[in-house]
């Protein structure tokens, strides 16, 4: 008689056999609360009533504190494009020295508090609408960027810095360099 036709309580059975853990995940979070995952593979699973596999995925939470996280918890503050101006010559003289290319950067508001809807110019920012804010190339700090231009597709935080209690979150969606923004926009300060 052969193995193959003997009833299966006849066969012992095999527990199922997994191999060692694979290393974790990146945090899914670069900036705040997310998780890790590793996983590990069955090397013989189970037959004939055999022991089931334990768990094969594990999960945990983590911190995500990558280095650009920095950028994320700075906070923008804007005034209205009304305010352009040559920081280096005030008066508009002919120029004495070559300006600084300028950046765009467009933001969805995502949160605006009421003190915002109190003043003509903070009134246009309105929650889910797109706005433009300029970087103008004299106010480029140390790092080479406007202080809070975001990070994209993260939600960072603005201030309007002439309006006590106008604040909110934005989201940025497009950077551009080289260009300035429409009129009825703001700058960063």
């Amino acid at each position: 008689m052969s193995c193959r036709f003997l009833p299966p309580s006849v066969l012992a059975a095999v527990n199922c056999v997994v191999g060692p853990w694979g290393t974790w995940s990146d945090c899914s979070s670069q900036c705040s609360a997310g998780s890790k995952d590793r996983t590990r593979q069955v090397a013989v699973p189970p037959r004939n009533g055999g022991a089931p596999c334990p768990d094969l995925k594990q999960r945990r939470g983590c911190l995500g504190d990558h280095a650009i996280c920095r950028t994320a918890k700075e906070v923008a503050k804007i005034l209205p494009d009304s305010f352009k101006r040559d920081f280096k010559d005030p008066w508009r003289r002919p120029r004495m020295w070559p300006r600084l290319p300028s950046y765009c950067v467009h933001f969805r508001l995502k949160q605006v508090s009421l003190a915002c809807c109190l003043h003509l110019w903070s009134s246009q920012l309105v929650r889910d609408r797109r706005v433009c804010v300029e970087c103008q190339g004299d106010a480029v700090g140390s790092k080479q960027r406007c202080q809070g231009d975001g990070l994209q597709g993260t939600r960072t935080f603005w201030t309007a810095a002439s309006i006590p209690g106008c604040q909110g979150s934005w989201v940025r969606e497009v950077s551009q360099e080289n260009c300035a923004c429409p009129q009825m926009s703001f700058i960063f300060v």
